[in-house]
């Protein structure tokens, strides 16, 4: 069988997981530029047997020479399912892929905004309205920040959000969230997160009073009334970072991801456990859930402050008089 037909196939078979446009989007550039590789651009050619392991290294060897760790370490794993999936269909007598090198998988380190203060003063700065804009927008620039801040979301699950995402009985309001690999989850919102929703959504009627607004429109938009995409917010909150004078206390890389690294961070350091972090963060694993406890250095520095030595240093430092 040629490879374009059994990856055909395998996407086919991947239908009843039900994955998301973006991990379907994912796995597809990482069997296209692996296979582009394979065959010298011309992949109709490829066959499957064709997939041995001097093959495959060779095609990753130059893939790495030109992408990240995290890039080769996720194209490898979708290779890895990939051909798995023609050993079970047996279009091969085994996976190659264990003879091909892999960058270990490094440890999450959650990057959460640098001070103490940084979210408090990232929210008043968008909500005074004064971030210089062509078209100032700081009821949408606060819905955003806060989304982060206090309800964790990822990019793309607040470019899903509409209007039926916010549900429930005044007072106990909670969002409904479609999150990655559709683990969809749920959220408690507090009555300043429904009126900050509230503002501005109204926000939107005044500047765009000709556009019809239904409960499935998506909720955050872009200067001309269209779905935001992720561009627009990535620079949405990288603007109100450089606004705000607190570009300097975001981790390098993280940028929007860096707010919903903050609440959890916070969750951790104010007691959450690892369980309702996952349930919140709508991990896959408790095991990410986990580091953001182990990673709050609190009851680190607590065990380091427990050293005895340091009351022998206090007392060489500051001897009583």
């Amino acid at each position: 069988m040629k490879v374009l037909a059994a990856q055909s196939a395998f996407f086919a078979a991947r239908r009843p997981r039900k994955d998301s446009p973006h991990t379907t989007d994912a796995y597809r550039r990482d069997l296209a530029g692996i296979t582009a590789l394979l065959s010298d651009d011309d992949p109709e050619t490829l066959d499957v047997e064709d997939l041995t392991a001097p093959v495959l290294r060779a095609a990753f060897g130059a893939f790495a020479d030109n992408h990240a760790k995290s890039s080769v370490l996720r194209a490898w794993s979708t290779w890895n399912q990939f051909l798995t999936f023609c050993v079970s269909d047996g279009l091969l007598a085994g996976n190659p892929m264990g003879a091909v090198a892999r960058p270990k998988t490094p440890p999450l380190s959650p990057k959460p905004l640098r001070g103490e203060d940084t979210p408090e003063k990232l929210l008043r700065s968008a909500a005074d309205g004064t971030r210089q804009s062509r078209d100032p927008w700081p009821e949408r620039d606060v819905l955003v920040i806060a989304l982060g801040l206090v309800a964790g979301l990822r990019s793309a699950e607040m470019r899903t959000l509409t209007a039926d995402s916010l549900a429930g009985r005044p007072g106990e309001m909670r969002l409904h969230i479609h999150g990655k690999g559709s683990r969809d989850r749920s959220i408690p919102v507090e009555p300043i997160m429904e009126k900050i929703i509230e503002t501005y959504v109204e926000s939107c009627a005044r500047r765009f009073p000709s556009k019809r607004f239904g409960r499935s429109t998506k909720l955050l938009l872009d200067r001309t009334g269209e779905p935001i995409g992720r561009g627009g917010l990535e620079y949405l909150v990288k603007s109100c970072y450089r606004w705000a004078g607190l570009h300097d206390r975001v981790p390098v890389g993280a940028n929007l991801h860096a707010l919903r690294h903050t609440f959890a961070t916070r969750l951790a350091e104010d007691g959450a456990t690892a369980s309702e972090i996952m349930r919140l963060l709508g991990h896959a694993s408790l095991a990410t859930s986990q580091n953001y406890i182990e990673a709050t250095g609190r009851e680190q520095r607590a065990a380091a402050a427990s050293n005895r030595t340091y009351l022998s240093l206090t007392e060489v430092i500051t001897p009583d008089a």
